[in-house]
């Protein structure tokens, strides 16, 4: 399974800021120049992050971005389901596939992409930055 950039961008912004000692806050700038990502992707991420609780925006001087919660309260398979439109491997309605009632690659599939969650959310944000 392969995760759009947005879902990338998001995890690289999180894994910078689980990184940074507690409490402080950066810039988004900062992260840009880090990952060397346009300001204007991070932005989006940055606002996406924020509506769903997982970091702190504030403007002005003394502002920046921080984590909203602690590492270990920051699920993976959470972040992923958030951030991806679609879980679904294949399409097979669009074009309308030829052999849909007989083909079980779908199922496969579909169970593939279930065991891929499963075991992201055995892992919190806490984990990815144990290992990195």
């Amino acid at each position: 399974m392969q995760l759009t950039k947005q879902t990338d961008f998001a995890f690289r912004v999180l894994l910078y800021l689980g990184g940074i000692e507690a409490g402080k806050r950066v810039s988004i700038r900062e992260v840009c120049e880090h990952y060397d990502i346009s300001h204007n992707h991070v932005a989006k991420i940055v606002l996406k992050l924020t509506t769903l609780n997982y970091i702190d925006s504030t403007r002005g001087h003394g502002g920046g971005i921080q984590l909203a919660k602690s590492p270990e309260m920051i699920n993976v398979a959470q972040v992923i389901t958030d951030f991806e439109t679609t879980l679904q491997p294949v399409n097979c309605t669009s074009p309308r596939c030829k052999i849909i009632s007989t083909c079980r690659l779908k199922d496969v599939l579909a169970e593939a992409s279930s065991a891929f969650l499963a075991s992201a959310s055995n892992h919190t944000l806490a984990d990815l930055l144990a290992k990195s």
